[in-house]
């Protein structure tokens, strides 16, 4: 049968869409995470909690303050916690770029503590999930470490030296701080095939380095060619002393090593007024014996020494004696002047022997990620893990921290802003008020309002230690303020105008005035005796 025309194009185009599409999908597979937790569901079942003995610490499925995404909680202060998640299939670090990301909130802070994450090797290396501890055979530790002078974002690589065999820790040198705040923060590790190491904090890189260079990593990961040979013993006759004592020398005749450093001042004199028979301290007149003195059980009663105050006003008391002086004799102990020393070698090295370990080599050898763990010590609860990705594309743990841990950032960040404002608004509220009392009390004390000082002073203290009634309080202090000065003003008019029209009638009424003026002065102060005794009060102290 023969085939219609245009058949074969179209197989051809129905061939290079299905390749297209296998493309596609390739690509986007190879985006998307290698591995990544989201801990929007419990951990249970995928993270296993360590069974080991010192490991007491408490991990709790929980949302992180003020938001509704979960993570995993640090529950409980000053304990050891761990745990670890296998991965489905081990990660290779050879031969492309890996990131390592994840977020961490030190919701109350870290004082001392880890909140780092270890990057296991294959179990073959010997680790099993329930025995999970510090001894537990990592590829990378990664992330924030605090306690004392201790302050930084760890990477060390555990590194196998192909010569040995051995494993040894290389601590990325000079690493970033840990940021001091209470919000949460993204940490990157970008590892790339050329050797290269970026670390990211918030999506900012902080450090870079070379995993070959000695001067990013301590120990340097290649090893140097040679090394002191341990067997090499230095010499019985190396002298290592650059100057030595002159034995020539003799010590002068004049030289006096018993001379003392000070001597009396033969010029001083005593000060006039020295009251040489009169002791710096006396006993105190005004003590008596506690009642409850027993001599036979605490001994014969002594009264306090005080400060003799008859010596306030003197040079000084007691015996005068001459101060001392630097003696100009004074040399001290002779010691031989040093001179070169002509037995000298220099200080002594043990030579240099090829080291039987150094190898080089073009790229590290990661040893494949194949479980992540949390194994911690840490003074500090409330730490709270979440969103840990492993991936190749950086372009996807951008996104990541983008989609997921900004926004999240942002709420806190204004939070955060929006209570510094708060507290610095109440701590100016605070300052305003207190430079209305200080006012307030300065107001009490002018002389014509003498007579109502009690009354202002009461309601003063009233609203100084009643925030909720001040501002009405105050408005009161003001109101008994304004109407004493109306008073005042207006009632002087009045006694003007009276004084005129009556001084004819105050002449002849005098002696009458003075003796009731006598009566009730006489009464005035029976009453304050009667009156109770008003509490002393800021001003008056």
């Amino acid at each position: 049968m023969e085939k219609p025309k245009g058949s074969g194009l179209l197989q051809l185009l129905f061939g290079f869409l299905v390749i297209a599409s296998s493309m596609t999908h390739l690509c986007f597979s190879e985006s998307d995470p290698i591995f990544y937790e989201s801990f929007d569901e419990s951990f249970e079942g995928r993270w296993v909690v360590s069974d080991k003995e010192d490991y007491k610490g408490v991990w709790k499925h929980a949302k992180s303050e003020g938001h509704d995404n979960y993570g995993l909680l640090v529950s409980e202060k000053a304990r050891k916690y761990a745990i670890v998640r296998e991965v489905d299939n081990p990660v290779d670090l050879k031969g492309k770029p890996i990131i390592l990301q994840y977020e961490v909130r030190l919701q109350n802070g870290l004082e001392c503590g880890g909140a780092y994450l270890k990057y296991l090797r294959p179990q073959e290396a010997g680790w099993t999930a329930k025995e999970f501890d510090n001894e537990s055979p990592y590829t990378i530790m990664f992330g924030p470490d605090k306690c004392g002078s201790t302050n930084k974002v760890h990477f060390i690589l555990k590194h196998k030296n192909p010569k040995s065999g051995e494993y040894i820790e290389h601590h990325l040198k000079y690493p970033p701080s840990v940021p001091s705040d209470k919000l949460s923060h993204v940490y990157t590790a970008i590892l790339t095939p050329n050797n290269e190491l970026r670390i990211l904090v918030d999506g900012e890189e902080k450090k870079k380095g070379n995993f070959l260079s000695a001067e990013d990593f301590d120990p340097a990961i290649i090893p140097p060619k040679t090394i002191p040979d341990p067997d090499d013993k230095k010499p019985e006759d190396w002298d290592e002393r650059a100057k030595i004592p002159d034995p020539d020398a003799g010590k002068p005749d004049d030289w006096d090593e018993d001379a003392p450093l000070e001597i009396e001042d033969e010029d001083a004199i005593k000060p006039e007024g020295w009251l040489d028979d009169e002791p710096e301290e006396i006993d105190d007149p005004d003590a008596t014996k506690p009642e409850d003195w027993d001599d036979e059980e605490d001994g014969e009663w002594e009264a306090p020494k005080i400060d003799n105050p008859r010596c306030a006003t003197a040079p000084g008391c007691g015996v005068w004696k001459r101060p001392m002086k630097r003696n100009p004799d004074y040399r001290g102990k002779w010691h031989p002047p040093l001179i070169d020393n002509p037995n000298y070698k220099g200080i002594w090295k043990p030579q240099e022997i090829p080291n039987p370990n150094y190898f080089e080599i073009e790229t590290p050898g990661f040893e494949p990620i194949a479980g992540i763990g949390i194994e911690i010590w840490t003074m500090q609860d409330g730490i709270l893990f979440d969103s840990i990705l492993i991936a190749s594309d950086e372009k996807v743990a951008e996104k990541f921290r983008e989609d997921l841990w900004k926004p999240k950032f942002e709420a806190e960040k204004e939070k955060q802003k929006a209570e510094e404002t708060a507290a610095a608004v109440s701590d100016g509220v605070s300052g305003i008020q207190k430079k209305i009392f200080d006012v307030l009390y300065k107001v009490a004390d002018v002389s014509f309002l003498g007579a109502f000082r009690p009354k202002l002073l009461e309601l003063i203290e009233k609203a100084e230690t009643q925030p909720n009634l001040t501002i009405g309080i105050l408005v009161s202090v003001f109101v008994v303020i304004l109407s004493i000065l109306i008073k005042i003003i207006f009632g002087r008019r009045k006694i003007a105008v009276v004084s005129q029209s009556s001084s004819a009638a105050e002449a002849s009424n005098s002696n009458s005035n003075q003796e009731i003026s006598n009566e009730k002065e006489e009464e005035n102060e029976k009453e304050e005796a009667a009156a109770p005794r008003r509490r002393s009060t800021r001003r008056e102290n």
